[in-house]
């Protein structure tokens, strides 16, 4: 049986937290209604399923036409290393097409993974950061 991998816009966010907790990915995984927000508003959500058990996403935030923001890449702690995130991202580029950048902000943890897999560090990005 191997990864099955899709197009979730209605994802339980039970399983979103789940994911986030397994992964280490740090996000508000005790705040369920916050979860579901981010599941809900979030316009593409590419998922990857072993034996139907959710156990990676990428989840983001598109036009379909310029921009794509990758907000989430998140894969179970036990299945890291598989190419599930590599996956995962190509799927996304898949889905938004040819005329859309995608970017993303790394942990820092994982700094070195987006290079290896084609990522371009990018110098000039700002950010304002959450109250909470």
């Amino acid at each position: 049986m191997g990864v099955e991998y899709g197009i979730e816009p209605d994802v339980d966010p039970a399983e979103v937290a789940a994911v986030f907790r397994e992964s280490g990915l740090r996000r508000p995984v005790d705040d369920p209604a916050r979860i579901a927000r981010m599941v809900r508003t979030a316009n593409l959500i590419v998922c990857a399923r072993l034996g139907g058990r959710l156990i990676g996403l990428a989840r983001s935030v598109t036009d379909f036409s310029f921009c794509c923001y990758l907000s989430d890449l998140a894969v179970v702690r036990e299945q890291q290393r598989n190419g599930i995130g590599k996956e995962l991202i190509r799927r996304t580029r898949e889905a938004i097409g040819e005329e859309s950048m995608l970017l993303l902000l790394s942990a820092p943890e994982a700094h070195a993974y987006y290079p290896h897999i084609g990522f371009e560090k990018a110098e000039n990005a700002w950010i304002l950061h959450r109250a909470r």
